[in-house]
């Protein structure tokens, strides 16, 4: 009997981290019945952090906010710490239309002012991946309570289309956080701003032309140079939201990969393992900087543990440090058919990955 650890990222637009992770343990165990699968579906920070955390923690607690939407809501881990996570109610997959100028992070913040007024609450973990906008985080602070005001000290609006506009921040009914800190868990070191900032590379994703870029560019240095702070890898995250967050509201950026495996438990979940399956929607370079795969990888080899990889699509080859992997691309022999039927294809991949040991 072989243990086996299954801790892939979701694969986004076709599965769920929990759908991936079950549908390769059917097909494995329809070839080795006998072995110990262990399942921690895994996240970075992005798009389904919170299910990851919440499969992996079953003494979690889900508190939701109607206010800002009918599934909106946060878990409480120990009865202390809360986690928050911007692309369950800013994220990109939830807009109707791209929308790179007026997209915004007012209702991530709206959770997060929830997590930090409640009285159980002494810190806070806020998942930043997945981000539809580049307003610096300033839409999720207007939620905390910080005022941004044009020349004539009114408000300027949502979205990264106003940050020109602002000529004041006022900060004098600021939600205070609480007094164990928040912090920022980012799945990428990008800077605020310049040619790999949050404008320059990551706005383009988001629907932006190149002259929308400039503009959001300049809307980013000119948000920078009121708060009087220097740019840092990691404030570009989440369109520039850790920046806002960590210089007006003191948050620290941490890795999101890395702390979200302590808090699934995948230390101890490597002890005796004999194989690490780890896999993401596309494999490329990004995916060993700040990604759960890169991560995984990591833990996998300080831990003298083998890894291989299931992911949907392969950009270039499998990295020279795994045993095997499989692409649903390669499989099913069109991408469009691997996400069509990502459930068929991941069985199917878990029948192939068994063939490893």
């Amino acid at each position: 009997m072989s243990r086996i650890l299954i801790a892939p990222d979701s694969f986004k637009g076709s599965a769920t981290s929990i759908e991936v992770a079950r549908a390769i343990v059917k097909g494995w165990q329809s070839v080795r019945p006998g072995d110990e699968l262990i399942q921690i579906p895994f996240a970075d920070g992005g798009e389904g952090s919170l299910l990851a955390i919440e499969c992996a923690r079953p003494d979690s607690e889900r508190i939701y906010c109607p206010e800002v939407s009918p599934d909106a809501y946060w878990l409480l881990l120990d009865g202390s710490t809360a986690v928050v996570e911007l692309a369950q109610t800013s994220g990109l997959t939830l807009l109707p239309a791209l929308d790179p100028m007026g997209a915004h992070t007012f209702a991530f913040g709206q959770v997060l002012a929830k997590a930090a007024q409640d009285s159980r609450v002494r810190r806070i973990y806020c998942a930043l991946g997945g981000s539809a906008s580049t307003d610096g985080g300033v839409g999720a602070l207007m939620a905390l309570g910080f005022e941004f005001l044009d020349s004539h000290g009114v408000s300027v609006g949502l979205g990264g289309q106003a940050l020109l506009q602002i000529a004041n921040i006022s900060t004098s009914r600021a939600i205070v956080p609480p007094r164990g800190g928040v912090f920022l868990l980012v799945d990428v070191q990008s800077p605020l701003q310049g040619a790999k900032g949050a404008a320059s590379v990551f706005a383009p994703q988001k629907g932006a032309t190149q002259e929308q870029v400039s503009e959001l560019e300049y809307g980013l240095q000119h948000f920078a140079t009121l708060t009087g702070q220097d740019d840092s890898p990691g404030s570009g995250a989440a369109g520039g939201t850790a920046f806002g967050l960590s210089t007006l509201w003191g948050a620290t950026i941490e890795n999101g990969a890395a702390k979200i495996a302590d808090l699934c438990g995948i230390e101890s979940a490597l002890i005796g393992t004999d194989l690490v399956i780890t896999g993401e929607g596309r494999l490329d370079s990004q995916s060993f900087q700040g990604k759960v795969v890169g991560h995984m990888s990591q833990r996998a080899a300080a831990a003298h543990v083998p890894i291989a990889y299931c992911v949907g699509s392969l950009e270039g080859v499998f990295p020279s440090q795994c045993i095997g992997g499989v692409s649903l691309t390669e499989i099913a022999g069109s991408s469009a058919l691997a996400i069509h039927d990502a459930d068929k294809y991941l069985f199917e991949a878990g029948i192939q990955l068994s063939n490893l040991l």
